[in-house]
């Protein structure tokens, strides 16, 4: 339990970590690298971006910029950070010719060879499929249990290892979710702060301020497309990882099944 505490604990760390780091990254790029002045004509970041120049129009989206970037530079680390686990995850081969071999040994009763298969695959569908061959080996030697317990105790610890191994799958999609949801909500603050002050120029007594419109109609337009690009991003790669967390938890079953099957016909010899 402690163990598990301590996991949890690192991994709310190492999530808030990055955030924080982004937030850090997003204020010095909007402000250093979007803000310099070269961007700009008269090399006045107050004034007109040169024509053709996508870093000052980024900056003239205003203050909400910085946010979306943050946003966006976390959802990146993180689908970065989810494509190195899930890869990890599924281990060194293919788990479709993985599980055919597992299935080959698991029928011609070749425990060990079913346990060297897991040793070089690795991987989380490997891991449980080792804890249940471990509890397999124990199972049949036990004078003590009936038939049908050996089996139900099997199944108990494979459903037990496959519990471990998932939340290190889903583990951060829910900030991917998140990322989805509030991106395009941050772009519509940004969106109408930038409409405000548009409408605010166009509101002058006289002629309009034409810097403060242009200014305003890009504050809305950039954050738009930062909030809406953000999200697109977000909801791609949280069904692209969902599926493929789908994929190996069905083969993780697949397996299980084939494995207390091929239990269950061991003790009616």
């Amino acid at each position: 339990m402690k163990g598990q505490s301590l996991k949890d604990a690192l991994s709310s760390m190492f999530a808030g970590s990055v955030i924080v780091l982004c937030a850090v990254a997003g204020y010095l790029i909007y402000k250093y690298v979007m803000g310099n002045p070269v961007n700009f004509e008269g090399l006045n970041p107050e004034g007109t971006p040169i024509k053709g120049n996508y870093l000052g129009i980024i900056y003239k989206g205003g203050p909400i910029v910085p946010v979306l970037i943050t946003v966006n530079l976390t959802l990146l680390t993180f689908i970065f950070e989810r494509f190195i686990m899930i890869s990890r995850a599924k281990g060194k081969g293919s788990i479709n010719g993985f599980v055919r071999r597992l299935q080959v040994s698991l029928n011609d009763d070749k425990i060990d060879d079913a346990s060297a298969l897991c040793d070089k695959q690795r991987g989380s569908l490997a891991n449980v499929i080792k804890a249940g061959l471990h509890r397999y080996r124990d199972l049949q030697k036990d004078n003590l249990l009936q038939n049908d317990q050996k089996v139900l105790a099997l199944q108990k610890d494979l459903e037990e290892a496959s519990a471990l191994e998932l939340p290190v799958l889903s583990k951060n999609l829910v900030i991917l979710s998140t990322v989805a949801s509030i991106s395009v909500l941050i772009g519509l603050i940004g969106t109408v702060l930038g409409m405000i002050r548009a409408f605010a120029a166009l509101a002058t007594a006289g002629a309009p301020d034409a810097l403060q419109l242009a200014t305003g109609i890009s504050e809305a337009l950039v954050n738009t497309a930062f909030g809406i690009t953000g999200s697109t991003l977000a909801i791609l790669f949280y069904n692209y990882f969902s599926s493929r967390i789908d994929a190996m938890t069905f083969k993780m079953d697949e397996a299980s099944f084939s494995l207390t099957q091929t239990f269950a016909s061991s003790l009616k010899k």
